[in-house]
């Protein structure tokens, strides 16, 4: 479904531009004389904004109003974008196309000036939707993910468009001299080849990631002044000790330690993390401890069985009674495959973290809705 949606927003958006820059053409009589100055920024333009609105909706399916009041700052970015780049690439065709120039210039073939054209639009879409992702997704916090996903997004959109812009010439060349009524449609369709195939393109490049995490919910609301809670001795407050597993962290903020209401922990791809109260111990070369840290939970509680495409809860045979899966105490110390959004709760001893009995988890193993 997700393909078909950025084809369709694709194809859809590469139609609007089209039509507003023939308004602008034969309604307005605007530009005659320079028809790319007016095709190229709207399809940049509404191009640009409608792979950007799709991702938008796509990864936040249920939030309209927040959406929209989100959407403003990537929406201009990506307005803006593509009124650039389309307005680059107009310019430069025009100029390469120019009769007078060319009689003086090296003449360059008009399909290779026209991929140009394709090529800058495409990275036009491609930049957008990159630079806006930092404004979409709370995942872009970290550097190397944003720059990442930038560099493919404007790749491969660069080469998409490549790629169309030859078909489209190829399927030209082959169809010889078109007639005047299909002629007439001739960008029209271009344009929707182009369309079509950054959305399947971006579809894949632009999917949501599946990364393994928990989302902290009851019993890790924000507490002000860790230091001044009763019974409170140094690092005896509910946080996640990477020194003992570095890949641990929270995907908004790389840093911290403290587990709070609201913020997800990036789970390892594979390997094991230990859900436990034991503190950090370094012996000689050795390492000892959990790598979540709940005061009041056991020592050692459960494990997390981290392998591509499954995660294991394996409990403490001591200690699985104070484990509730789904809403349901655990009976039996059976190993559990965790689903997305499913709720794992830990029950600790009252009154040694700020009165907290419970503490719990919800599983994800891809961010759909990252920023929620």
């Amino acid at each position: 479904m997700r393909i078909y949606l950025y084809i369709l927003s694709g194809i859809t958006s590469a139609l609007i531009g089209w039509s507003i820059g023939q308004f602008i053409l034969s309604d307005l009589g605007w530009l005659q004389k320079f028809p790319e100055l007016a095709l190229f920024p709207c399809i940049g333009i509404s191009l640009a904004v409608g792979i950007v609105i799709t991702d938008i909706f796509l990864n936040n399916p249920t939030r309209f109003k927040r959406n929209f009041s989100r959407g403003i700052i990537p929406l201009s970015i990506a307005a803006g974008l593509g009124f650039l780049m389309g307005i680059s690439a107009g310019g430069l065709v025009q100029i390469l196309l120019n009769p007078e120039l060319r009689n003086k210039l090296i003449i360059i073939p008009d399909e290779f000036v026209r991929i140009i054209g394709w090529i800058l639009i495409g990275g036009a879409v491609g930049l957008a939707e990159g630079l806006t992702w930092r404004w979409r997704s709370i995942e872009a916090g970290d550097k190397w993910r944003f720059w990442q996903r930038l560099i493919i997004s404007l790749s491969v959109s660069i080469l998409t468009a490549f790629v169309a812009g030859i078909i489209f010439e190829f399927i030209r060349q082959q169809m010889g001299e078109m007639p005047i009524t299909l002629k007439a449609w001739e960008d029209l369709i271009g344009f929707s080849l182009l369309g079509s195939l950054l959305g399947l393109v971006l579809s894949f490049s632009t999917s949501p990631s599946h990364l393994v995490a928990l989302r902290a919910g009851a019993g890790f609301e924000y507490i002000e002044n860790i230091n001044m809670l009763q019974n409170q001795t140094p690092n005896n407050y509910p946080h996640i000790q990477k020194k003992l597993l570095p890949k641990l962290k929270f995907v908004s903020n790389l840093f911290a330690d403290k587990i709070e209401e609201g913020l997800s922990i990036q789970l390892p791809a594979k390997g094991k993390v230990k859900i436990g109260s034991a503190q950090l111990k370094i012996i000689g070369n050795q390492k000892f401890g959990v790598n979540i840290c709940i005061p009041g939970l056991p020592l050692h509680i459960a494990d997390l069985d981290l392998a591509p495409n499954q995660t294991i809860l394996v409990p403490n045979l001591k200690f699985f009674y104070r484990i509730e899966y789904q809403g349901d105490r655990l009976r039996e110390s059976t190993p559990i495959q965790l689903k997305h959004n499913d709720l794992i709760t830990f029950y600790a001893e009252s009154g040694v973290y700020n009165g907290k009995k419970l503490f719990r988890f919800v599983y994800y193993n891809r961010f759909l809705d990252p920023q929620s």
